[in-house]
């Protein structure tokens, strides 16, 4: 059963959420919920989901990012952005280091603010100290999209949004961005944003 996204201007977005104990990440009720965010994200559709966005104050989130949503994009336009299919999985209680290097701007969408996108740099790699859904201990090591999609969905669970971290100028209705925008380089985006 997918559950309601809620938008930003929902204080629950803006708050810090709580962590998880042992106890409660392997009860029946965390994992029924752990499944019911898997088909939220899914019908939404989209790459990830924290308990936020469907209004529980929780340090958790679902991830995926499979191959069909690539349909849309050209080997170069992957390329650009270091994007490959991630495998479902969850992350509980995560604790996020960026580490050295680039940081890609890119136009990124989000399911608590339907309908627009904008260009956020983020580091171009991370690594991520979490447990998974059994409460086990696990370090993901990401670099590119995936590291997108790590950095965006633990903002949520401090209680920050991307327009937070965005270019302003670059806010976009996706319809405008469809016009305007897809498919052109971001870094001559980027160009036009500053002229």
């Amino acid at each position: 059963m997918a559950l309601k996204i809620v938008s930003v201007g929902d204080p629950v977005l803006r708050q810090r959420a709580r962590a998880l104990s042992a106890e409660e990440i392997v009860s029946p009720e965390m994992q029924r919920l752990i499944e019911q965010m898997r088909e939220t994200m899914h019908a939404a559709p989209g790459v990830g989901l924290a308990a936020p966005q469907i209004g529980q104050s929780l340090q958790l989130a679902v991830i995926e990012d499979r191959a069909d949503y690539h349909r849309a994009l050209t080997p170069a336009q992957m390329a650009e952005r270091e994007r490959q299919p991630v495998a479902f999985h969850v992350i509980i209680n995560p604790e996020l280091h960026l580490l050295p290097g680039t940081e890609p701007e890119f136009f990124e969408g989000c399911l608590s603010l339907p309908g627009l996108t904008a260009v956020v740099p983020r580091a171009r790699t991370v690594r991520v100290e979490c447990l998974d859904h059994r409460g086990k201990p696990q370090v993901i090591t990401a670099s590119g999209w995936y590291a997108r999609i790590l950095q965006h969905e633990i903002d949520h669970l401090c209680g920050t949004v991307y327009v937070d971290r965005m270019r302003s100028r670059s806010l976009s209705t996706m319809e405008n961005y469809q016009q305007h925008w897809q498919g052109k380089p971001v870094a001559s985006i980027i160009h036009e944003f500053e002229r």
